[in-house]
Protein backbone atom coordinates (compact mmCIF):
# COMPACT_ATOMS: atom_id res chain seq x y z
CA UNK A 1 0.00 0.00 0.00
CA UNK A 2 1.32 3.36 -0.98
CA UNK A 3 2.33 6.09 1.69
CA UNK A 4 -1.15 8.51 -0.60
CA UNK A 5 -3.48 5.45 0.96
CA UNK A 6 -2.16 5.48 3.82
CA UNK A 7 -2.88 9.22 4.21
CA UNK A 8 -6.75 8.45 2.73
CA UNK A 9 -6.99 5.55 5.25
CA UNK A 10 -5.97 8.22 8.48
CA UNK A 11 -7.85 10.78 7.19
CA UNK A 12 -10.70 8.61 6.37
CA UNK A 13 -10.68 7.78 10.37
CA UNK A 14 -10.16 10.71 11.56
CA UNK A 15 -12.93 12.65 10.07
CA UNK A 16 -15.49 9.32 10.97
CA UNK A 17 -14.23 9.88 14.38
CA UNK A 18 -14.62 13.30 14.30
CA UNK A 19 -18.46 12.94 12.86
CA UNK A 20 -19.10 9.73 15.23
CA UNK A 21 -18.22 12.72 18.35
CA UNK A 22 -20.81 15.26 16.86
CA UNK A 23 -23.67 12.40 16.18
CA UNK A 24 -22.92 11.57 20.03
CA UNK A 25 -22.96 15.40 20.82
CA UNK A 26 -25.84 16.18 19.64
CA UNK A 27 -28.54 13.06 19.90
CA UNK A 28 -27.89 11.05 22.74
CA UNK A 29 -26.54 14.33 24.87
CA UNK A 30 -28.16 14.02 28.29
CA UNK A 31 -30.96 16.24 28.90
CA UNK A 32 -30.48 20.11 30.06
CA UNK A 33 -32.06 20.06 33.36
CA UNK A 34 -32.28 23.86 33.17
CA UNK A 35 -33.93 24.13 30.39
CA UNK A 36 -37.81 25.60 32.01
CA UNK A 37 -39.60 23.21 29.90
CA UNK A 38 -38.05 20.05 31.57
CA UNK A 39 -38.33 21.73 34.64
CA UNK A 40 -42.50 22.12 34.23
CA UNK A 41 -42.34 18.35 33.61
CA UNK A 42 -40.30 17.55 36.70
CA UNK A 43 -42.55 19.34 38.55
CA UNK A 44 -45.67 17.51 37.43
CA UNK A 45 -43.90 14.39 37.86
CA UNK A 46 -42.92 15.30 41.30
CA UNK A 47 -46.89 16.51 42.39
CA UNK A 48 -47.84 13.59 40.32
CA UNK A 49 -46.10 10.98 43.00
CA UNK A 50 -46.69 13.37 46.25
CA UNK A 51 -50.39 13.15 45.70
CA UNK A 52 -51.09 9.39 47.55
CA UNK A 53 -53.67 7.53 45.89
CA UNK A 54 -54.60 6.55 49.46
CA UNK A 55 -55.18 10.25 50.71
CA UNK A 56 -58.64 11.42 51.34
CA UNK A 57 -59.78 15.52 51.39
CA UNK A 58 -62.32 15.41 54.35
CA UNK A 59 -63.91 18.33 56.18
CA UNK A 60 -63.49 18.84 60.01
CA UNK A 61 -65.99 20.92 61.82
CA UNK A 62 -64.60 23.56 64.61
CA UNK A 63 -66.47 26.43 65.90
CA UNK A 64 -66.46 30.13 64.71
CA UNK A 65 -64.59 32.47 66.39
CA UNK A 66 -67.98 33.70 68.42
CA UNK A 67 -68.97 30.22 69.06
CA UNK A 68 -72.25 30.46 67.10
CA UNK A 69 -71.74 28.20 63.97
CA UNK A 70 -69.71 25.19 62.52
CA UNK A 71 -66.95 26.03 59.92
CA UNK A 72 -65.34 23.35 57.99
CA UNK A 73 -61.72 23.07 57.71
CA UNK A 74 -60.06 20.78 55.10
CA UNK A 75 -57.52 18.36 55.64
CA UNK A 76 -56.24 15.28 54.01
CA UNK A 77 -56.59 11.78 55.87
CA UNK A 78 -53.68 8.90 55.42
CA UNK A 79 -56.08 5.41 54.39
CA UNK A 80 -54.20 1.84 54.82
CA UNK A 81 -54.22 -0.10 52.65
CA UNK A 82 -54.13 -2.77 55.02
CA UNK A 83 -57.42 -4.14 55.18
CA UNK A 84 -56.90 -4.74 58.90
CA UNK A 85 -56.76 -0.66 59.00
CA UNK A 86 -58.74 0.58 56.96
CA UNK A 87 -62.37 0.98 56.76
CA UNK A 88 -65.36 3.35 58.32
CA UNK A 89 -64.26 3.01 62.11
CA UNK A 90 -60.68 3.23 61.34
CA UNK A 91 -61.25 6.91 59.30
CA UNK A 92 -64.05 7.74 62.35
CA UNK A 93 -60.61 7.09 64.71
CA UNK A 94 -58.41 9.48 62.57
CA UNK A 95 -61.23 12.15 62.00
CA UNK A 96 -62.38 12.22 66.23
CA UNK A 97 -58.21 12.39 67.00
CA UNK A 98 -58.16 15.26 64.60
CA UNK A 99 -61.12 17.00 65.62
CA UNK A 100 -59.44 16.68 69.83
CA UNK A 101 -56.04 17.93 67.89
CA UNK A 102 -57.98 21.14 66.99
CA UNK A 103 -57.90 23.45 64.04
CA UNK A 104 -55.18 24.73 62.42
CA UNK A 105 -56.53 27.77 60.34
CA UNK A 106 -58.16 29.90 63.19
CA UNK A 107 -60.98 28.16 64.15
CA UNK A 108 -62.17 27.40 67.85
CA UNK A 109 -61.63 23.85 69.24
CA UNK A 110 -64.49 22.32 69.96
CA UNK A 111 -63.16 19.37 72.15
CA UNK A 112 -61.35 19.93 74.85
CA UNK A 113 -57.55 19.17 74.37
CA UNK A 114 -57.50 16.75 77.58
CA UNK A 115 -60.04 14.44 76.32
CA UNK A 116 -58.75 11.24 74.16
CA UNK A 117 -61.17 8.47 72.04
CA UNK A 118 -61.32 5.44 74.01
CA UNK A 119 -62.70 3.77 71.02
CA UNK A 120 -64.87 3.96 67.88
CA UNK A 121 -66.56 1.04 66.14
CA UNK A 122 -69.70 1.19 63.69
CA UNK A 123 -72.67 -1.36 63.70
CA UNK A 124 -73.93 -3.08 60.36
CA UNK A 125 -76.78 -0.57 60.62
CA UNK A 126 -74.89 2.46 60.28
CA UNK A 127 -74.18 3.84 63.91
CA UNK A 128 -71.17 4.97 64.82
CA UNK A 129 -70.22 4.76 68.83
CA UNK A 130 -68.16 7.25 69.98
CA UNK A 131 -65.96 6.50 73.30
CA UNK A 132 -63.89 9.70 74.62
CA UNK A 133 -62.78 9.31 78.13
CA UNK A 134 -64.54 11.32 81.03
CA UNK A 135 -61.99 14.88 80.49
CA UNK A 136 -64.05 15.49 77.54
CA UNK A 137 -67.03 15.83 80.52
CA UNK A 138 -65.28 16.96 83.02
CA UNK A 139 -62.63 20.13 80.83
CA UNK A 140 -66.27 21.31 78.81
CA UNK A 141 -66.71 25.03 79.18
CA UNK A 142 -70.17 24.34 79.79
CA UNK A 143 -73.14 26.47 78.26
CA UNK A 144 -75.54 25.47 75.70
CA UNK A 145 -74.22 26.48 73.33
CA UNK A 146 -70.72 24.83 73.54
CA UNK A 147 -72.28 21.91 74.14
CA UNK A 148 -73.93 21.82 70.89
CA UNK A 149 -71.76 22.62 69.24
CA UNK A 150 -68.81 20.05 70.57
CA UNK A 151 -71.97 17.31 69.87
CA UNK A 152 -72.23 18.17 66.57
CA UNK A 153 -68.62 18.68 65.35
CA UNK A 154 -68.72 15.03 65.93
CA UNK A 155 -71.71 13.78 64.93
CA UNK A 156 -71.47 16.33 61.33
CA UNK A 157 -67.68 15.52 60.97
CA UNK A 158 -68.28 11.82 61.02
CA UNK A 159 -71.26 11.45 58.98
CA UNK A 160 -70.51 13.97 56.57
CA UNK A 161 -66.98 12.42 55.38
CA UNK A 162 -67.87 9.01 55.44
CA UNK A 163 -70.91 7.41 53.61
CA UNK A 164 -70.90 4.22 55.98
CA UNK A 165 -71.91 6.14 58.46
CA UNK A 166 -75.59 7.58 59.25
CA UNK A 167 -75.89 8.26 63.10
CA UNK A 168 -73.55 8.52 65.82
CA UNK A 169 -73.55 7.51 69.34
CA UNK A 170 -71.82 9.51 72.30
CA UNK A 171 -70.30 7.32 75.01
CA UNK A 172 -68.49 8.99 78.00
CA UNK A 173 -65.82 6.60 79.92
CA UNK A 174 -67.39 3.74 78.32
CA UNK A 175 -70.84 4.10 79.33
CA UNK A 176 -73.79 6.15 78.21
CA UNK A 177 -74.60 9.66 79.45
CA UNK A 178 -77.32 11.15 79.41
CA UNK A 179 -75.43 14.72 78.58
CA UNK A 180 -72.33 16.14 78.14
CA UNK A 181 -72.48 19.24 80.11
CA UNK A 182 -76.56 19.59 80.99
CA UNK A 183 -78.27 20.29 78.09
CA UNK A 184 -78.02 18.04 75.41
CA UNK A 185 -79.75 14.68 75.22
CA UNK A 186 -77.32 11.83 74.43
CA UNK A 187 -79.17 8.53 75.47
CA UNK A 188 -80.10 8.10 71.70
CA UNK A 189 -77.84 8.19 68.12
CA UNK A 190 -78.04 11.80 66.74
CA UNK A 191 -77.93 12.42 62.87
CA UNK A 192 -76.03 15.41 60.95
CA UNK A 193 -77.44 19.02 61.79
CA UNK A 194 -76.63 20.91 58.79
CA UNK A 195 -78.37 24.31 60.54
CA UNK A 196 -75.36 24.66 62.35
CA UNK A 197 -72.90 24.85 59.75
CA UNK A 198 -71.66 27.92 57.94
Amino acid sequence: MSRKHILYVVLAVIVGGIICIIFVNMFLKPPDLDRPDLDIFYKETETKSLQHPDRQVIHLYFADKDNSFLISEERSLFLSSDPSKSGPAESGKQIIEALIHGPEKGLMQTIPGAAKLRALYVTQDGTAYVDLTVAVKEQHPGGVNSELLTIYSIVNSLILNISEINAVKILIGGSESLTLAGHIDLSSPLYANMLLIR
